[in-house]
């Protein structure tokens, strides 16, 4: 199994890669669906936020309002700092389960949004940053996402810097190019990635002395 780091700033389009690669033959565990999932009505998450932001985090139907939360946490990193400290240890216990029931030979890619705030790049065999331009990311998120330029800033601000990212990344995937582009590179690297998984199965089958 070749375990895969996946991450990028927010309007970089990590997402667009997480698909290809998963087109192209990889098992994703995405940490921002498995993030949703662990904060669900009924779930000690969502209670455990609750208590920590009080239940006008809530909707009508009580399910997490997570525009309002996002706009009370992304202004204040004290308070993103108590959001992660509830989520994130969920969200690491149902990702190790995923992981262990994909296949031995799978390349299991994991989509993590915060990969370089946590400190996270030594868990994975190879880390994949998907990059783009300060001013490409905050097209997509007014343009495409609907969001003010201020809250867009604002989420920005609240990632690790562009540098931080790059430094970690085992494979820089330039996302300031078209969409045909983009698949195009990212079949390079899933070539890659089937080349070090074949080589990992291979030294993993010699016989030890």
């Amino acid at each position: 199994m070749l375990k895969v780091g996946l991450t990028g700033g927010i309007g970089a389009g990590k997402s667009e890669v997480s698909r290809l690669l998963v087109a192209c033959g990889a098992v994703l565990i995405d940490a921002d669906r498995i993030a949703r999932e662990v904060v669900e009505p009924g779930t000690p998450g969502l209670a455990a936020v609750v208590d920590a932001f009080g239940p006008d985090v809530l909707t009508a139907d009580g399910t997490l309002d997570r525009p309002k939360l996002g706009s009370i946490v992304f202004a204040d990193p004290e308070k993103l700092a108590v959001l992660n400290s509830i989520v994130h240890p969920l969200v690491g216990v149902r990702s190790r389960e995923l992981e262990e029931a994909a296949a031995e030979d799978a390349v299991v890619v994991h989509d993590v949004p915060l990969l370089a705030e946590n400190g996270l790049a030594g868990l994975y065999d190879v880390v994949i940053v998907v990059d783009a331009s300060p001013e490409t990311q905050l097209d997509r998120l007014v343009r495409l996402r609907g969001m003010t330029e201020e809250d867009a800033r604002a989420r920005m601000a609240a990632q690790a810097t562009r540098e931080k990212r790059r430094e970690i990344a085992d494979v820089v995937i330039d996302n300031d190019v078209p969409l045909e582009e983009l698949r195009r590179r990212v079949r390079d690297v899933w070539a890659d990635l089937e080349r070090r998984a074949h080589a990992e199965g291979d030294s993993s089958r010699q016989p030890r002395e």
